[in-house]
């Protein structure tokens, strides 16, 4: 029974050991030429780093032939939340290809959240960025739309700081649009589309950004609307409608101007009939001072009866009635 007791106690003591004590992974660095103590491989595990992975890049950059690369830096790269497998691969590929990068210069790169490894593989191999369409406008006024092709290879020592790709399209594009608008037809863009790329790739894009522009290159060129042409199809239309609200506003100035003398002419004719009202008074008021005689009055109603009847003879104007009459 005690033999069986102590053999328990063995085998979990041997497998708390062996989940401490990584000696299969420090015999493999051992044989792989890769100098890692078994108790700095213990404390790795203490300060939560897996032993594996900082143990296989070391082998990975041994066998590459790379020096200098020490387990501290990779452990110190690891707890900073770097990819450690990334840096060492970016290590080898720049290696390779005669890339002067040094570990500091990817650890870097890489915590600054950008993927060093495909950056180093950009420099090696340039990476070509197709635009969006971008539609601009030549001096003629016809829409020009162009599709380029912009061949760009990574700058590693700009990596840091240096603007991206969504720069390098944007920079294009006011490029395409800037070349496109300074041209005086849009004739002059379809024969020599070379010119826009010329004119854009002059103007040194890439300045201040994490790429080094190789080549600037019209992949399709294509005419769109005529927006000179449109543009003063809407001028028209709102000059017309600018010219049609004056006239409304001049006739309806002119027919309050008409309402307006006709109240004019009815208050002037209230104004005379006010008047003629008061014509039999003063006849009546002179009969009866005794400065006309009856006579006078009689004479004065023949004489404006022969005129009504003159007039209506003639066909001038249409007699009085004779009960509207003021001075019957």
């Amino acid at each position: 029974m005690e033999t069986l007791i102590i053999t328990a106690v063995a085998i979990v003591l041997f497998f708390i050991f062996m989940s401490y004590f990584p000696i299969s992974l420090w015999i493999t660095a051992r044989f792989s030429g890769v100098n890692v103590g078994l108790l700095n491989m213990t404390f790795m595990r203490i300060r939560r780093v897996p032993p594996r992975v900082i143990v296989d890049a070391l082998i990975t950059a041994e066998k590459a032939g790379l020096k200098d690369i020490t387990a501290d830096a990779l452990e110190s790269h690891y707890l900073a939340g770097g990819n450690v497998q990334k840096v060492i691969s970016a290590l080898i590929s720049a290696d390779k290809a005669n890339i002067e990068l040094s570990f500091e210069q990817a650890a870097a790169i890489d915590l600054a959240g950008r993927d060093v490894f495909e950056a180093v593989q950009i420099s090696v191999n340039p990476k070509v960025i197709t635009t969006p369409k971008v539609a601009a406008i030549a001096q003629d006024g016809i829409q020009v739309i162009a599709v380029a092709r912009v061949t760009v290879r990574a700058n590693i020592r700009r990596l840091i700081g240096g603007a991206g790709e969504d720069t390098i399209l944007a920079r294009v594009g006011e490029g395409i649009v800037t070349s496109i608008g300074s041209s005086q037809s849009h004739k002059e863009v379809l024969e020599n589309p070379d010119k826009i790329s010329k004119l854009v790739l002059s103007k040194g894009l890439d300045e201040g950004t994490a790429f080094e522009i190789l080549s600037i290159d019209i992949a399709d060129i294509d005419v769109g609307e005529n927006i000179g042409a449109k543009l003063q199809e809407d001028q028209a239309e709102a000059d017309l409608k600018v010219a049609e609200a004056k006239a409304e506003e001049r006739r309806a100035m002119a027919i309050a101007l008409e309402q307006e003398m006709k109240a004019k002419a009815q208050e002037a004719r209230a104004q005379v009939i006010a008047a003629e009202a008061e014509i039999p008074k003063a006849i009546a008021e002179a009969l009866r001072n005794g400065n006309i005689g009856v006579m006078d009055y009689l004479r004065m109603q023949n004489i404006q009866a022969d005129t009504s009847m003159r007039k209506s003879i003639g066909g001038s104007d249409t007699p009085r009635d004779n009960d509207n009459n003021p001075y019957n």
